[in-house]
């Protein structure tokens, strides 16, 4: 790496870290204007400026038909955001529609919270209810671990979500060869993928917070990155561009759906959601909220 790109990350970071000081200021401020009978989010929910929750389907083919493999079907949701700016009935209408689901594994791409780690309790007895009998996963996302990372993350594992920051799992059969890689938030925290090559025979699916997770994997080999953090801009045009783009160089870039990264070998694929919660503002407007059903094939 050149001297010049070294300043230019280093200008990039401290620019980061001014933006995220910033922002934390105005949430805690709003949060003690919002706070107060979570007036300004009932209110929102109430006029349709939450949005509808909506359930989002894909197909992803990572060569487990031809094996004769039995197909995986993963539930995938991100940014609650449980706070002053998300309406409870929102987080409910998300779980509820997790659970109908009927998934074998339940991905969760962090943002649990917004601004005070003790709204995790409005959120974790609703995954509680999920049920996914290969297992509950889980990363961090930048605003849990600029709140009470341990409380988050202890209010999690009571509901049965097991956390795998920069570490892998191995699914149980009929699904064992399939692996679940998380990594850390890209913005606050130190993501290390622990994979270097691959198993022609292992599906490689990476759980991560923000599409800027892909600078750390480089060019690792996996069949599905699935990630949020962007909100799909939260606030939009009607065409869907983005008036406001969270922190992170690929966020613009990937700001939602579905992208198929060029690769020299086996294709790989990222999804970035929408999310479902509101951060900062209580509103969404043509970006509403969404959870993920992906088939592994």
């Amino acid at each position: 790496m050149t001297s010049d790109a070294v300043v230019t990350g280093e200008r990039r970071a401290n620019h980061d870290r001014r933006v995220e000081r910033s922002r934390r200021t105005l949430e805690l401020l709003l949060d003690t204007v919002f706070r107060p009978g979570h007036w300004a989010s009932a209110l929102a929910y109430a006029s349709g400026l939450q949005g509808r929750l909506q359930v989002s389907s894909s197909t992803i083919d990572a060569g487990r038909a031809a094996r004769g493999a039995r197909p995986l079907r993963i539930a995938f949701a991100s940014d609650f955001h449980a706070g002053a700016t998300t309406d409870s009935r929102l987080l409910t209408d998300a779980c509820e529609a997790l659970a109908g689901l009927e998934p074998d594994v339940l991905l969760l791409g962090g943002d649990f919270v917004s601004v005070r780690a003790s709204y995790i309790e409005r959120l974790a007895p609703l995954i509680a209810e999920i049920p996914a009998p290969f297992g509950k996963f889980a990363v961090l996302g930048n605003h849990d671990l600029r709140a009470n990372r341990a409380e988050v993350v202890a209010a999690l594992e009571r509901a049965g979500v097991s956390m795998i920051v920069n570490r892998s799992v191995m699914l149980d059969a009929p699904f064992a060869d399939v692996a679940i890689s998380g990594l850390d938030d890209p913005t606050r925290g130190d993501p290390r993928p622990d994979w270097t090559s691959r198993d022609d025979e292992t599906t490689r699916i990476v759980l991560m917070h923000s599409p800027d997770g892909l600078h750390a994997i480089g060019d690792r080999p996996f069949d599905l990155a699935a990630c949020g953090h962007t909100h799909g801009g939260q606030i939009t045009l009607p065409n869907g561009r983005a008036l406001v783009v969270p922190s992170g160089t690929l966020s613009r870039r990937f700001c939602r759906g579905i992208f198929r990264l060029s690769d020299a070998g086996r294709p790989r694929t990222l999804l970035v959601s929408r999310g479902v919660g509101c951060s900062t503002i209580p509103v969404r407007l043509y970006a509403a909220p969404e959870v993920h059903l992906c088939f592994i094939i």
